[in-house]
């Protein structure tokens, strides 16, 4: 293969056994798994200048995991230095570069290369791709590792562009924007937000919140890890292990609440309710922030510090809807104005819209969005009929509510080297899952996704389809249900081609 390290020219034309799309926690672990399995002939291009995929991108003050630090990490590559329970975005991007060096890598990743484009040769048998600057990269396999959490969703709010202070979504912060004394609105109550809201409340002589839909937040139960915890971590052989699958399990249980289950339900509303009133004294400013719709419905968020924010005299909790955003200032339908000079979104990502500013033609020129005009949808979330040898990591309906996506993460790349090993073994060049293989698996998703809180819990999230209201993002179910459907390949439920001479 040639050269593809940092700062290295490349030919026009690449020609690679396996192209990974993405360097995050999906095409890294893709990757190693490769080498581990000794395919060597692969390239990933990632449009960013290092690795890291959403742990690189998004830098917001407070920026960290919300699933435990000993399991937000690759099974087989266990850290046993994380200084704290929920490790921050600078932890967890040091960890990702540093597989990348232990595990070789770096020949491996062209950074700076953004996707733009790919085609199925069905003469040629092989994916013709365009990424970057005119580069052009023929690839017999096509992995995608983008992600979900990569492209920023701004609201659509009459005057929005009339703004004329400072403006950024918390994927893309601005440092160099000094908030100390600054009258700053912050736009959105979801993940990022409440992470972020604590640690700019003291600098700004006033904050303005808008909270469009109140979450339901339970406690984070956030800690240092000691160095004599650290030291027994790295030198007593499997007590990291042990203290993995004791977090895994202590997660596990909690997908009753999601999947129907009353009882478990009402244990974690009772949770965030008691959180809610030791965080919030004032009755007025509890009743504001208690959702109205079922725990579960829409992400249940942790945090130990943004109810206290709240309660600062420089912060303000504005429920209003925002009428219109003026040049200096922010209108709610009150008619109330309030002055501002920085806006800072805290409104998510376009979660739902997969492969968005990207082009995926299929089998008989069929782009993928097409494809999925009528919502996303993926044999076991990983394969799509029309679209030979190509595999997505982290596609529909494999997302978690529950416990940590590096588990489904790690299931779908061990499913994925099991489908080209087998390719290999049996001379095979193009693999497709047939289509009623993933009509049924949709139609099993739709039957259990109906049971579930998120269809039934009486709110609108960004796990559900805009134009068909399903939810196309989340598992509905185990961790443990979804490595047992991605043991092994069914052959049967896929069309395969063998090598030919003329090939």
């Amino acid at each position: 293969m040639a050269e593809t390290g940092n700062g290295q020219q490349n030919p026009a034309d690449i020609t690679v056994d396996v192209l990974i799309l993405g360097a995050g926690f999906s095409g890294l672990c893709m990757g190693i798994r490769l080498l581990q399995a000794g395919m060597t002939d692969f390239l990933i291009i990632e449009k960013s200048e290092d690795a890291g995929g959403t742990w690189y991108e998004n830098r917001y003050p407070g920026c960290a995991c919300d699933v435990p630090s000993h399991l937000y990490s690759y099974s087989f590559e266990c850290n046993p230095e994380w200084t704290r329970m929920y490790a921050s975005q600078p932890e967890i991007w040091e960890y990702l570069k540093r597989c990348v060096e232990k595990y070789g890598l770096e020949p491996h990743i062209r950074f700076r290369t953004r996707f733009q484009e790919a085609a199925w040769d069905e003469a040629a048998r092989l994916w013709r791709v365009t990424a970057g600057e005119n580069l052009r990269i023929h690839a017999r396999v096509l992995v995608s590792g983008v992600g979900a959490l990569h492209v920023p969703r701004y609201p659509e709010i009459p005057g929005l562009e009339r703004f004329e202070g400072p403006k950024f979504h918390s994927a893309t912060w601005k440092p160099d924007v000094d908030l100390t004394g600054k009258r700053v609105a912050v736009l959105g109550t979801g993940a990022s937000s409440i992470q972020f809201v604590p640690q700019i409340a003291p600098q700004a002589g006033r904050l303005y919140l808008f909270q469009r839909t109140p979450a339901w937040i339970v406690p984070r139960r956030d800690f240092g890890i000691t160095e004599k915890w650290r030291k027994r971590f790295g030198s007593v052989p499997g007590l990291m292990r042990a203290f993995r699958s004791f977090l895994f399990l202590s997660l596990e249980w909690r997908v009753l609440n999601f999947l129907g289950n009353r009882t478990v339900r009402g244990y974690f509303e009772r949770i965030a309710r008691r959180h809610l009133e030791k965080g919030i004294a004032d009755p007025t400013l509890r009743a504001r922030l208690t959702p109205s719709y079922e725990i579960g419905c829409k992400r249940i968020l942790v945090s130990d510090d943004f109810y206290p924010a709240l309660e600062r005299p420089n912060v303000e909790l504005v429920t209003e809807k925002i009428a219109e955003i003026r040049p200096k200032s922010i209108v709610t339908s009150d008619g109330a104005e309030r002055a501002v000079d920085v806006m800072i979104f805290g409104t998510g990502f376009q979660v739902t819209e997969a492969f968005i500013e990207m082009r995926l033609y299929g089998r008989g020129g069929i782009e993928l969005h097409d494809a999925w005009r009528e919502g996303m949808s993926a044999y076991l979330g990983v394969t799509v009929s029309g679209f030979p040898n190509f595999f997505i990591l982290l596609g529909p309906n494999t997302g978690l509510g529950h416990n940590s996506v590096v588990l489904m993460i790690e299931a779908q790349v061990g499913y994925v080297i099991k489908c080209l090993k087998m390719m290999r073994r049996r001379k095979i060049a193009v693999m497709e899952v047939r289509a009623e293989s993933q009509k049924e698996f949709a139609a099993g998703i739709r039957e259990r996704m109906g049971q579930t809180v998120w269809q039934s819990g009486g709110c609108r999230s960004w796990y559900q389809d805009t134009k068909t209201g399903e939810n196309t993002t989340l598992w509905p179910g185990s961790v443990i249900r979804y490595r047992r459907k991605t043991r092994s390949v069914a052959r049967g439920e896929y069309d395969l081609k063998v090598i030919t001479r003329t090939n």
